[in-house]
């Protein structure tokens, strides 16, 4: 099951690096139907089709032809978006003062162990009974 998560969550990344939406993938059928349209009207191939929509001839078609433009409009892969990242970075004119780090090299102990209860052990008292 990892591996398929990790198989389907690269293919995601692939298809948006390159641009391209699930939604692009469902309308590939309109995509198809229009190519189809052109090779029927005007005798276009696969390529030509191509071209007059997404290449060279992208211009001259869309000027010659004003009353397909709402078609045109549904095609996959015409998505004309442009991101722009602005980053504010401002320097201010006064300058921090640096800190001073201060060498810790006193080793010398300042702990020391005072008891502060009277031992138990020191009493007769409190110790076992001895086999004489």
């Amino acid at each position: 099951m990892a591996k398929v998560f990790c198989i389907l969550l690269s293919a995601l990344v692939l298809l948006q690096s390159v641009r391209m939406d699930v939604s692009d993938i469902a309308r590939l059928d309109e995509l198809v139907e229009h190519a189809k349209l052109h090779a029927e009207k005007y005798g276009d191939d696969f390529l030509v089709f191509l071209s007059k929509h997404y290449g060279d001839l992208q211009e001259d078609h869309r000027q010659a032809h004003q009353e397909e433009q709402r078609e045109h409009e549904e095609l996959p892969f015409n998505h004309h978006t442009c991101q722009h990242l602005l980053a504010d970075f401002t320097l201010l004119g006064r300058e921090t003062p640096a800190v001073k780090v201060i060498p810790l090299t006193d080793t010398s102990s300042n702990f020391h162990y005072q008891e502060s209860y009277a031992s138990i052990e020191k009493f007769d008292i409190f110790q076992p009974p001895r086999h004489t």
